[in-house]
């Protein structure tokens, strides 16, 4: 009879007949006993009451019953601790039992008990069973160890446990090595300071002759450790990749890919020109070829992986095209991911090839298959220039299936060929728009809107053609409203005196019609330019497009390398680091590949530091939340940057408009002269003519009656100079700095000193990501060389259009400074008053309707103690950095300011200030949509006050 029986019963007094059959003298009863509460246990029943029964039990010398006993007692020891302790003593007692799998049993128990009373007598035990004569106990208890330094890390520090850890890496054992490289490299992930893994030519060498012994987990734990160690020179790499090599033929699809990943890295070190490096290359396709012969499910995750190393060294793959080709019978997700690695390794060679394929897979059944294919023709043909052509006959082929999703799929990617060869395929418009009433989709439709606007003059009826469109507008998405709003003012740009009455609808719609926000800011701005400086409009909005990329969807090179660290793991399936998608991760210092060898970037290089700058973003109105990746200044080569961009005058350009800031009043109210280019219509949008309502009474509404009262500019409050890198950290280095406001651009103020006793040069700076984008404008200028107990002065420009990533707090700074010595980080905090921007008075009325639309949870309550005696001074101090008043009054005795504070990324910020005369404290009241920020807002107002 099998074990079954155990999980059917349905006695009542089954607690009480268990207690009694566990105290049974006879064994063959007990054991039966056991099984029986184990079966309830498994199914869910709380059997904890029969705990010191069970316990009773442990006394055995039946190896059976033992395990059984120590599984109950690893599951109910947590709920009963003090129970518990009374299996201790037969813990000691089994660790030296003469048979070694009861010595491993007890100690692996003993591991998995997670209750701090009992890990103080473990360590004992634990110590001999390190030392024991059996590998098999040695290795449990390497194990052991990492799970012990889960609960109490301070215990193992303390008992030396691993220093014996360390000892075990040169155990004759392959296996107990294997197990303490996993041991130790699991406790110095959640210990990354710590230098456990010492890894050195002796130790690598262990490690790599024990990797041919082991069993295939013990390989992947010393693959993976191996992967984390950077030969001193590429001849020490190539003998370690020579010795890694026979891995790739294990019949292990995880010790293949844990394999991959170690060449993957020390490749990184050989020179291209050896001819090891060329061999290495053709012994690494093979293995990976072959996993695209396994299962479904492990195709897919050796295609996430093979597309990471293809993006990284396409040449590896370059021959292989064909197995990449797609089966019938592949599942969706093999499918979609073969596609994309087909268009990793399209080239001038396998073009011809690689295009019938896909004409054919856009003839198959599965729409979304269908769909990936054609997008796919049009990426050849902007990565291969050479097929460019055939690729738009194929596409022009396709279109005259008049099957609907695949004509909408080819619009979509012949309006990105136009934008990759202007002027070269624009024969096919006129194709294109026969098709014109068949696009349902927003993206076919935005893509034909957008073909119809930018070759308007080709197109005899492209008024018409837009007109079809504008029937419709309020029931279109927002993607097609904006492409056609756009296309339309090209339209009249290229066409005005045909078009004026369109262009004027289109305006109308969008400004006066529409509730998004996005559109009705396009729509004044288009509106605006047309009626103040047309000349300006066309160069805007006909302006010279930039030739899109070859890739688009390529991973970030700095993503990439350290997701090429990952290979075979998650994060090398989701193709994301793991601190996004693994709890606890965060904080953790990224991996990164090691520097190329004999390449020309060095310190000194401008060049070297291109490559990690990020380019300039557009202002985000939100500060988006990624992971705090506090790694990211590790491994930078900071080399003096290239000159960003020129910093942006402060004040609004003529002809442009800040939509919330005052700018709106001379939209809205225009007393814009007529222009004489211009049809009459554009002198100002038609929302002018309509009052705003009612004169508001009581409430908010009174305030704005009143004048505003400041008085003069008396300049923005700069902090003192404070120590931001001690001599002791910076090796005799001390950086002192503040931030400052100047002329409408920001500003670190530092002041370098050399407290040591040999000449610092060749500084250079970088900031970490960082929640408003802060970046250096320009190079680090010091231009002599900084002599022992020397000081120098240095005002660096910053500008805000730098990488951008939620930081804790939010106006935390990453800095990373390089001298010929060494590379120093340091973190400082930025008050945010630097970055209240001097257009920031809102007018009055927006003011009143922001406030009331902001919700009431929004609002944030603070108090300012020892602040400026009358409103007049606070209002003067506030706006001398850019907190403006809007408005002033006086309520039941109180003085009222209202103030606005527009920051860098477009964030808005309403403020009221209640001061009762004669108090030297003030209460803030701030309303922002972004209510995280207003903490930070409150400490830079409150230090502004004070000082």
């Amino acid at each position: 009879m099998t074990d079954s029986k155990y999980f059917t019963t349905t006695k009542k007094g089954e607690i009480f007949e268990l207690k009694a059959e566990l105290n049974s003298d006879k064994k063959e009863k007990k054991k039966e006993a056991v099984k029986k509460v184990i079966a309830s246990m498994t199914v869910g029943k709380d059997v904890s009451a029969l705990f010191p029964d069970v316990v009773n039990c442990m006394q055995t010398d039946n190896l059976e019953l033992k395990k059984l006993v120590y599984l109950y007692l690893m599951n109910y020891a947590k709920s009963q601790p003090d129970m518990a302790i009374m299996a201790v003593n037969t813990f000691v007692k089994d660790c030296e039992d003469a048979n070694p799998l009861i010595r491993a049993l007890a100690v692996r128990t003993m591991g998995c008990i997670r209750v701090d009373k009992i890990t103080e007598y473990l360590c004992e035990p634990l110590r001999k069973c390190l030392k024991d004569e059996d590998p098999y106990v040695r290795k449990t208890a390497a194990v052991c160890v990492a799970k012990l330094h889960d609960i109490n890390a301070q215990l193992v520090e303390d008992q030396g446990f691993l220093d014996t850890l360390k000892d075990l890496i040169s155990d004759s054992n392959p296996m107990v090595v294997a197990n303490a490289v996993a041991a130790l490299s699991e406790i110095a992930e959640s210990h990354p300071s710590s230098n456990l893994l010492d890894l050195n030519p002796q130790s690598i060498n262990k490690l790599l002759t024990a990797l041919n012994e082991c069993t295939e987990w013990g390989q992947i734990f010393i693959l993976d450790c191996l992967a984390n160690y950077v030969p001193k020179d590429d001849r020490e790499a190539q003998s370690v990749c020579e010795r890694v090599t026979p891995r790739l033929s294990h019949a292990n699809s995880a010790v293949v890919l844990s394999a991959v990943k170690v060449l993957m890295k020390l490749m990184e070190l050989l020179s291209k020109d050896l001819d090891y490096y060329g061999t290495l290359l053709k012994k690494l396709a093979p293995p990976l070829v072959t996993l695209l012969s396994a299962e479904p499910e492990l195709q897919y995750v050796a295609l996430r992986n093979i597309n990471l190393i293809v993006q990284k060294r396409p040449e590896i793959l370059k021959h292989e095209m064909k197995v990449f080709f797609v089966k019938y019978n592949d599942p969706i997700y093999v499918k979609l991911e073969k596609l994309d690695i087909m268009i990793r390794l399209a080239s001038p060679a396998n073009i011809a090839q690689v295009l019938a394929e896909l004409k054919e897979y856009a003839t198959e059944v599965d729409v979304d298959f269908v769909r990936k294919a054609v997008r796919a023709i049009g990426r050849c043909a902007i990565k291969v220039e050479q097929s460019a052509e055939r690729c738009v006959s194929t596409l022009l082929d396709l279109i005259q299936t008049k099957v609907n999703y695949v004509v909408q799929e080819a619009i979509v990617v012949i309006k990105d060929i136009f934008r990759k060869y202007p002027n070269k395929y624009e024969s096919v418009i006129s194709t294109l728009c026969e098709n014109l009433d068949s696009l349902d989709e927003p993206e076919a439709r935005a893509a034909m809107i957008w073909i119809v606007g930018e070759y308007a003059e080709r197109i005899d009826n492209a008024d018409e053609l837009l007109e079809s469109f504008l029937e419709g507008f309020h029931d279109e998405s927002t993607q097609v409203q904006l492409q056609l709003l756009t296309a339309i003012v090209k339209l009249f740009l290229k066409k005005p005196t045909e078009t004026q009455e369109l262009v004027q609808q289109v305006l109308s719609l969008a400004t006066q019609d529409s509730d998004n926000p996005d559109l009705r800011d396009r729509g004044y701005i288009y509106w605006r330019l047309l009626s103040t400086d047309p000349v300006a409009a066309k160069e805007v909005v006909l302006a010279e497009k930039p030739l899109i990329s070859e890739e688009t969807d390529l991973i970030e090179p700095t993503l990439l390398e350290e997701l090429i660290c990952y290979i075979g793991t998650l994060a090398s399936v989701y193709h994301k680091p793991p601190n996004a998608f693994v709890e606890g991760s965060r904080g953790v210092v990224p991996k990164r590949l090691p520097p190329r060898t004999g390449s020309s970037e060095s310190a000194e290089s401008p060049d070297a530091v291109t490559t990690v700058q990020p380019q300039a973003e557009a202002h985000p109105s939100v500060i988006p939340s990624q992971g705090d990746l506090l790694g990211d200044l590790l491994n930078l080569d900071l080399a003096p940057p290239v000159s960003g961009p020129p910093m942006a005058p402060s004040s609004v350009p003529l002809g442009g408009v800040d939509l919330l800031s005052g700018g709106l009043d001379s939209l809205l109210g225009g007393d814009t002269g007529p222009n004489l280019t211009m049809p009459s219509g554009f002198m100002a949008p038609p929302v002018a003519a309509a009052p705003i309502g009612p004169p508001l009474s009581g409430g908010l509404g009174d305030i704005f009656d009143l004048g505003s009262g400041t008085g003069a500019i008396i300049g923005s409050y700069v902090a003192p100079k404070s120590v931001w890198l001690h001599a002791m950290k910076g090796k005799g280095l001390e950086i002192s700095g503040t931030f400052a406001r100047r002329s409408g651009a920001v500003f670190m103020d530092l002041q370098f000193t050399n407290r040591a006793l040999q000449v610092m040069s060749d500084f250079a700076i970088q900031f970490n990501r960082n929640s408003f984008g802060l970046a250096p404008a320009a190079p680090l200028q010091i231009l002599t060389p900084l002599a022992p107990n020397q000081s120098t002065e240095v005002s660096l420009p910053l500008n805000t259009v730098g990488s951008v990533m939620k930081m804790e707090p939010l106006n935390n700074l990453q800095v990373a400074v390089k001298n010929n010595i060494d590379v120093f980080y340091f973190s400082v905090v930025y008050p945010l008053h630097i970055l209240f921007v001097e257009d920031g008075k809102m007018e009055r009325q927006m003011f009143l309707a922001t406030w009331k639309d902001i919700p009431n949870e929004n609002e944030a309550q603070f108090q300012v103690r020892d602040c400026p005696p009358s409103p007049d001074a606070v209002s003067n101090k506030l706006q001398a950095s850019n907190v403006f008043t809007v408005a002033r009054r006086t309520v039941e005795g109180q003085d009222m300011l209202y103030q606005s504070i527009k920051l860098t990324n477009g964030i808005w910020l309403l403020a009221e200030l209640r001061m009762q005369p004669g108090s030297p404290s003030c209460a803030v009241s701030l309303k922002c949509r972004a209510p995280e920020v207003s903490p930070f807002i409150f400490q830079a107002i409150e230090m502004v006050l004070k000082n």
